[in-house]
């Protein structure tokens, strides 16, 4: 049973940074892509970065140059740091495997507001 739990989200103003963490569990956390997705309100869960089992990593245009993913595998953690955030970016952020499972965690939500 893969467990999954986001943390690291808060209220930050525009132009700031954030840096999430995601904790996985499973001995073979290594030999998967994994990636950050975020639902914003009213829209659709979408990726916004994804990270190869050897590193090679994917950004959504919109966050292109702003967000660095990168992973642990001796910590099976997956980390998501987010610079220049805007308000477009206030979403619940969560971490999964790429393609994702069914199985989500609780998310950490993310609130850039002025």
């Amino acid at each position: 049973q893969v467990q999954l739990v986001e943390s690291g989200g808060g209220l930050v103003q525009p132009g700031g940074s954030l840096r999430l963490s995601c904790a996985a569990s499973g001995r073979t956390f290594r030999n998967y892509d994994m990636g950050w997705y975020r639902r914003a309100p009213g829209k659709q869960r979408e990726l916004v970065a994804r990270i190869s089992s050897g590193g090679t990593t994917n950004y959504v245009d919109s966050v292109k140059g702003r967000f660095t993913i990168s992973r642990d595998n001796a910590k099976n953690t997956v980390d998501l740091q987010m610079n220049s955030l805007q308000p477009e970016d206030t979403a619940v952020y969560y971490c999964n495997r790429f393609p994702a499972i069914a199985y989500w965690g609780q998310g950490t939500q993310v609130t850039v507001s002025s």
